[in-house]
């Protein structure tokens, strides 16, 4: 599914896609189109991405091509989702310790456009960090 997806093909075309929104949240998902992971998210933010147009964007970089800001954004994970708002990352406490970044393939759509919207709304509101609609430290129960 990602071929119905913008992507960006250099670190310089990554800055100015952050940069040149204004008024949308900027949503990029770092990996690779082959990996499982990346190919199950890339189908949930493919079927979303018409429902969040006007307030999120898009995009798909690809970290082998563009590996400018692996060791910035450690971009150890083979799916990688971050988000930016006015040249600005925000983060997300999501339960899990790691605030920069989702790094796991989320499946259900609904629960993406929750999260895209409360980091829309805080963003707006000049907050860095937001807390998730859901708590996923118990994510996987042993």
């Amino acid at each position: 599914m990602s071929y119905l997806l913008p992507h960006l093909r250099s670190g310089y075309a990554v800055d100015q896609s952050i940069l040149s929104e204004e008024d949308r949240v900027v949503i990029i998902r770092f990996g690779h189109d082959w990996e499982p992971n990346c190919m199950q998210m890339d189908e949930v933010l493919a079927g979303v991405a018409d429902q969040i147009k006007n307030f999120a964007c898009i995009y798909l970089v690809d970290i082998s091509e563009v590996p400018d800001f692996n060791t910035m954004y450690e971009l150890y994970d083979p799916c990688t989702i971050m988000f930016f708002f006015r040249n600005k990352h925000i983060m997300i406490d999501l339960g899990t310790g790691n605030n920069n970044k989702i790094n796991w393939p989320m499946t259900d759509k609904q629960e993406f456009i929750d999260i895209v919207e409360v980091i829309y709304r805080g963003a707006r509101k000049g907050r860095g960090l937001v807390v998730s609609p859901k708590d996923y430290s118990t994510k996987y129960r042993y």
